[in-house]
């Protein structure tokens, strides 16, 4: 039961092409935005499509996969985990940022 406390799974599409950050030491970050849709009808009957976005983060290799096959548009599915962090603007503001970690990662859909 330890394995499922903090887990992720989506399938959705990237709504950007990702920004790879090279780190000192050679590593490698890639961080993306991909959008889940949900489709229901309203109380009219009417089809409704509600798209969430969320954000994501790889590294490593994960992150170099990334960088080399995936773009804007690509349908993806990815596991990882729930991580929260903040920073402070240059203004004095906090924000704060909820992200997945992707630990896995499949390329879906056609070429």
């Amino acid at each position: 039961m330890n394995a499922l406390k903090n887990k992720v799974q989506l399938i959705g599409n990237l709504g950007n092409d990702p920004e790879i950050v090279n780190l000192d030491g050679g590593s490698k970050l890639a961080k993306f935005s991909i959008a889940t849709n949900e489709t229901y009808k309203n109380a009219k009957g009417e089809k409704v499509t509600d798209t969430q976005w969320h954000n994501v983060v790889a590294w490593g290799k994960t992150a170099e996969i990334v960088e080399n096959f995936l773009m804007k548009g690509n349908e993806v599915a990815v596991e990882g985990k729930l991580t929260h962090r903040s920073y402070e603007t240059k203004e004095g503001e906090k924000r704060y940022i909820t992200e997945i970690r992707c630990n896995e990662l499949l390329m879906l859909g056609n070429k």
